[in-house]
């Protein structure tokens, strides 16, 4: 992979700010079915796990298909495939989302980023 440029591995700042976005996007879009409350534990706990299924689907599906996530368009990263392929594909995606639910990819970094 290239240095710097097209191709290149996206810095942490823009991956950050593509995530924080795409959880921004799922509140939003959870506020459509569920009201927030948040004196009522009960609604926010169901709040936050619709949420969290929002963002797993606005994370897993974009990316399978088309390589990025809303947020991630946003600032401009992709993701992709090291042989070239040009979709990432349904399993690699959703593991990809699983990962960085649990915080992986944050925590582990090869010397390429």
């Amino acid at each position: 992979m290239p240095q710097s440029g097209v191709g290149s591995v996206a810095g942490g700042g823009a991956r950050l700010l593509g995530l924080i976005i795409d959880l921004v996007l799922a509140s939003l879009v959870t506020t459509l079915f569920v009201t927030p409350s948040l004196q009522d534990p009960a609604v926010m706990q169901t709040f936050n796990l619709w949420s969290v299924g929002v963002w797993a689907a606005i994370t897993a599906i974009p990316a399978a298909f088309f390589g990025f996530t809303p947020g991630m368009a946003v600032v401009g990263v992709r993701v992709a495939r090291l042989d070239g392929s040009q979709m990432v594909g349904v399993w690699r995606a959703v593991v990809r989302a699983a990962l960085t639910f649990v915080v992986i990819p944050a925590a582990i970094r090869n010397i390429d980023g």
